[in-house]
């Protein structure tokens, strides 16, 4: 039973780094306790943390120490090995692994990077690291300046050092290549001469090769002034701002690192409004060299919701700072959440994900953690594209959500607003948005407007809506999204970062109108918890749902967790277990429940139950010993909405439980309502579960 992979390479600048990466995210999404195993590590900098280490355990939320993720530092082993001491380097690294093997169901482990130089040494380790771990191994080797034939020939060198060594390469993968990649692939898997071996070739990419602001802080020493959160941004070029101001303008290229002394106040001042202005590109960052920091009155320009780039100062002169700046090499840190997400992306998108799993995965894991359900979320939304419509583009969050919804390539998308509004959102979160790669439309000067406003009407003139009235409510971006979705122009849409919950479901109710047999819509959140999501109803929609209703919402949640590859075991809770309690509000649960049986007889329903009872295997037992619900549930149906809302608040903030929702259920095409206080991560979360949801279509209306 396989239970790690390893990720080698005979190079520095291979690029290894996104193909752990998408490893790791395909790993997360199969097993419930994944370990990042680095056997050897660069020598740290004045006591700084191996970078790899740090970013993994971040990102990907690994539960484990920093220092049980390796054992040598690169010197350590030079020094052994010079003593003729290879045997304990590699004795000491097997014993690390088999206590990591016990502890998880599944490790990556990560070959070393040749960085900042490689030597033969160094390959001769990672081929004995595998051999001798007996894992699965998945090579990389890049093209950078070489021609195709080099990098085949290369690639085809390496896969034989490792076969004669009896390492299984289940996959090779080509990095940083030409944009001739069906041909590189090709000729790798001829070269190979081995049919079971996957091949994958990633095309290069300017933005991976660019550092981040944060890259270059660490390389100068750099003091952060101001724009802490947005030392994730890429810098594609500096720029010195040394001429006057006109000039300078002139010069301002997208992404740019603008280093300047902190007295030319001028620049500073330019540099800010330039960043502001939908007619100039996003600039990176200002580095402030010479150790000057501007007067007071100007710091305060760039002070409050102005700043949406990093101001920092180093010590090192004008001319200094800038050749240094020019000598960072990008790396991977914590902090470049865009650059690992478009790393995913791209090895997702250049390797049979299907087939690697079947590869690296040999037995099934039972349950679904969190990162499981993420993962299986993208997966879903990869299967059939779905095109979502956003009716708020003048919020930064709607906007920064998109943006890395771009980079991840799931779903197309609609932005309301104009093109002008969009960017200075984009600005503000201090994001890039391609718009040749998403919609913007200006719903009054649109050219669906006159026809949205007509159909409106009919569809609502028997309730005594006029033409005029109709017009009204169609300038308003809830009711054109909403038609967009009526209309087949759009599959979902995402609102209420901005708006109230009545403000966004409203035209739902009116337009779209409920799926055939269902009486009432309801909602339901993901609570995706520590060691497993839980689906929690109704918590937004309905105060007090009588028995049919909570019935209803049983089913539409058990269905829902079906969809979304979560086993319904589905309890319907009061404050009493069984038979045990009376009074009107435990009857309605208890009536609910009989129900939801006659009406599903497939589905495992209890209910009333306690929630401690549900969730809990020792009190289930011991309250309900003979039900297949107790101590299980997937599925909590909460009574009342004064209830529900209040648990999920109160899980959410107790446990630090990352919660999805609220998804509506019942309409016939889906529309899902944020909350006002989400995140850029709940926005994204919510698109990508409406495009899932408008993959299942079921027809038919009800008057409403």
């Amino acid at each position: 039973m396989n239970k790690a992979v390893f990720v080698a390479t005979s190079h520095a600048r291979s690029g290894k780094t996104s193909v752990s990466l998408g490893l790791m995210n395909i790993l997360v999404g199969m097993a419930k306790k994944v370990g990042y195993f680095r056997p050897v590590i660069s020598d740290p900098e004045s006591g700084a943390r191996d970078e790899h280490i740090e970013t993994f355990l971040s990102y990907f939320n690994i539960d484990m120490e920093y220092d049980d993720a390796f054992v040598f530092t690169r010197s350590q082993v030079e020094r052994l090995i010079n003593q003729g001491k290879s045997d304990q380097v590699i004795s000491r690294i097997i014993s690390h692994y088999k206590a990591l093997e016990e502890k998880f169901d599944y490790i990556l482990v990560d070959g070393s990077d040749f960085y900042p130089e490689g030597s033969i040494v160094e390959f001769e380790l990672n081929l004995e690291i595998a051999h001798n771990l007996g894992i699965p191994t998945v090579l990389v080797e890049a093209q950078n300046e070489l021609s195709e034939e080099e990098l085949v020939t290369n690639v085809s060198i390496i896969y034989k050092e490792f076969s004669e060594k009896d390492v299984d390469v289940i996959a090779v993968v080509a990095n940083k290549t030409s944009e001739n990649t069906k041909k590189i692939r090709e000729d790798i898997s001829i070269a190979i001469e081995d049919d079971a071996v996957l091949t994958a070739a990633i095309p290069s990419n300017k933005r991976l090769d660019c550092p981040t602001i944060d890259e270059i802080r660490r390389a100068i020493g750099a003091r952060v002034l101001l724009g802490h959160d947005y030392l994730g941004n890429i810098v594609e070029n500096s720029l010195v701002g040394a001429m006057q101001t006109p000039n300078f303008l002139k010069e301002v290229q997208g992404n740019s690192l603008i280093i300047v002394p902190g007295d030319r106040s001028d620049i500073l001042m330019a540099a800010a409004l330039a960043n502001q202005s939908p007619h100039y590109p996003n600039i990176a960052g200002i580095l402030l060299s010479a150790g000057i920091l501007p007067e007071k009155s100007v710091i305060r320009l760039f002070e409050g919701s102005f700043i949406n780039m990093p101001v920092m100062s180093v010590q090192d002169n004008t001319f200094d700072a800038a050749i240094t700046v020019s000598r960072v090499n990008a790396r991977i840190y914590p902090t470049s959440i865009e650059k690992i997400e478009f790393m995913i992306r791209s090895f997702r998108d250049a390797i049979d994900t299907e087939a690697l799993e079947k590869k690296i995965i040999t037995f099934k894991t039972e349950g679904m953690t969190p990162k499981m359900f993420l993962y299986n979320l993208y997966k879903k939304a990869k299967v059939q594209r779905r095109h979502i419509v956003l009716p708020e583009g003048n919020d930064e969050r709607i906007v920064a959500a998109a943006s890395r919804l771009l980079n991840q390539d799931l779903v197309d998308m609609t932005i309301l607003g104009t093109e002008e509004t969009v960017k200075e959102a984009a600005m503000r979160a201090g994001v890039e948005i391609d718009l040749t790669k998403i919609k913007v439309i200006d719903p009054v000067n649109s050219e669906y407007f006159e026809d949205f406003v007509k159909t409106l009407y009919e569809l609502r003139k028997s309730k005594g809506l006029t033409e005029e009235a109709a017009r009204d409510l169609m300038a308003d971006v809830s009711y054109f999204g909403t038609m967009m979705v009526y209309k087949g122009l759009a599959d979902g849409m995402v609102s209420g970062a901005a708006h109230t919950t009545q403000h966004t479901i409203l035209p739902a109710f009116q337009i779209i109108k409920t799926k055939k047999d269902v009486s009432v819509v309801s909602s339901v959140f993901f609570m995706c918890l520590p060691d497993r999501v839980s689906i929690f109803g109704d918590c937004a929609v309905n105060p007090n749902p009588n028995a049919q209703q909570l019935a209803e919402i049983a089913i539409s949640s058990a269905d829902t967790a079906k969809d979304f590859g979560i086993e319904p075991k589905v309890a319907l809770l009061s404050y009493s277990s069984g038979t045990s309690g009376k009074g009107e509000d435990v009857d309605i649960v208890r009536q609910a429940t009989e129900i939801a049986r006659t009406k599903r007889p497939d589905l495992k329903i209890e209910g009333p139950i306690q929630y401690d009872a549900a969730v809990d295997m020792k009190v289930g037992r011991s309250k309900m010993p003979n039900s297949e619900v107790a101590g299980q549930a997937s599925v909590l149906i909460f009574p009342d909405l004064n209830t529900g809302n209040n648990t999920y608040k109160a899980v959410q903030r107790e446990t630090g439980a990352l919660a999805i929702g609220p998804m509506l259920q019942g309409l016939n095409k889906p529309v899902n309502d944020l909350s006002r206080g989400c995140t850029v991560d709940d926005i994204l979360n919510t698109i990508i579960i409406t495009a899932i949801q408008s993959q299942d279509k079921t027809e038919g209306t009800k008057d409403n």
